[in-house]
């Protein structure tokens, strides 16, 4: 007999698919895919091999080990890696042929050395700070383009992009997000008055992707929607609203059903009483797997027909669900944390999704999913 998984996400590619032709469709421009962080926990490689046959033509990745993963793995496609300090191996990436953002003269003497010492053209995009005070040169902008435009021109490397990211673009209609476009157009036009002439520029996010076509510029970046999932739900309206279909479920074997009397104390500190004789069930899942341990129970799992709020405290690996006195579910059931069992499109009212558990937890649907670890097996479907 083969054992089954305790825990396992299901990833549907052709949803990932789906959502890359849509917003596509949506931008008429490349699309850059975002599969950094493990492509927000649904898989790197099977990922971006899906985004790149679903039309894509950039892959985008935080660390350049991230990049080089790819690259071993027979991805061709044009790579940029945007969070790589200068103690990195920044001669891997130009023996791979990645591309790396610049941020600072600090990073560009960084790149021009390595593209000295491997005898290959190091290729770059030039990162401005728009307004995030996060990534990119700000004070030093025009003294950075001048330098990589000096560079350029003597052959030490190749201008591939300009680029700067949003911070409220999940804030349609909001001043600073016109702000950071015109602050971008006004250095992108400063780079080329000094001879800088990339072959892109790029400044819009998902959110951005979606409702703010003035920023689409020569390519669009999806992160967060390419995976079915809303920027903002409060803001922009869910996943079906936006016509995204969600490609991940996530589901966890239930290890134990038992009934318990009213007053009952449950889990670590006895933060939950039962206030009626009720059947509880064990989940095999915890905050190891990446199940944040401060969900309330405005997130559960769907067993069967029927949605099963959490109660007390989520253990390192397992949490408790309440499943009503009369639940016929059994040790050894599939309970699912995210979507269900039958369907493809989901919404809170018929089960528990990405959304809810990030109500559940006072954060974000981003951070659900990418923290799902690697205990938790993943399942590829098409």
């Amino acid at each position: 007999m083969t054992a089954e998984n305790r825990a396992e996400a299901i990833i549907d590619l052709g949803a990932i698919a789906s959502n890359i032709k849509h917003l596509m469709a949506i931008s008429g421009k490349p699309v850059l895919a975002v599969v950094k962080a493990d492509a927000y926990g649904h898989g790197l490689v099977p990922v971006a091999k899906q985004a790149l046959q679903a039309g894509a033509t950039w892959l985008g990745v935080a660390l350049l080990e991230e990049a080089v993963a790819l690259r071993e793995n027979g991805v061709t496609a044009p790579i940029i890696a945007w969070l790589t300090p200068i103690s990195d191996d920044f001669d891997s990436a130009v023996k791979n042929d990645i591309d790396i953002a610049i941020p600072s003269l600090e990073h560009l003497r960084a790149i021009i050395e390595a593209g000295v010492s491997t005898g290959k053209t190091p290729r770059i995009h030039l990162e401005v700070d728009t307004g995030m005070s996060r990534g990119g040169a700000l004070l030093e902008w025009s003294e950075l383009i001048q330098a990589a435009a000096s560079a350029e021109s003597s052959g030490k490397l190749k201008i591939v992009g300009i680029w700067s990211h949003f911070a409220r673009a999940d804030e349609p209609g909001h001043d600073f997000n016109r702000e950071q476009r015109e602050r971008f157009i006004a250095a992108v036009a400063e780079a080329k008055a000094v001879g800088v002439n990339p072959d892109v520029i790029h400044l819009s996010n998902s959110a951005a992707t979606i409702n703010d076509s003035d920023s689409h510029f020569d390519l669009v970046r999806l992160g967060i929607s390419m995976y079915g999932l809303s920027p903002d739900v409060k803001t922009m309206g869910n996943s079906i609203e936006l016509n995204l279909k969600p490609a991940l479920k996530l589901r966890a074997k239930i290890h134990l059903v038992k009934d318990v009397p009213a007053g009952s104390q449950v889990g670590y500190g006895g933060t939950y009483i039962t206030k009626v004789d009720t059947k509880l069930g064990v989940i095999a899942m915890g905050y190891a797997d990446g199940v944040p341990r401060n969900a309330n129970s405005l997130a559960g799992v769907l067993v069967g027909n029927k949605m099963s709020p959490i109660i007390g405290r989520v253990s390192m690996d397992q949490f408790v669900v309440d499943l009503g006195k009369e639940s016929q579910s059994r040790a050894g059931d599939w309970a699912y944390l995210i979507g269900s069992e039958m369907g493809d499109s989901y919404t809170s009212d018929s089960c528990y999704t990405a959304d809810s558990w990030a109500a559940a937890c006072g954060t974000i649907n981003y951070e659900i999913v990418t923290r799902l670890g690697p205990r938790v097996k993943r399942i590829y479907i098409d």
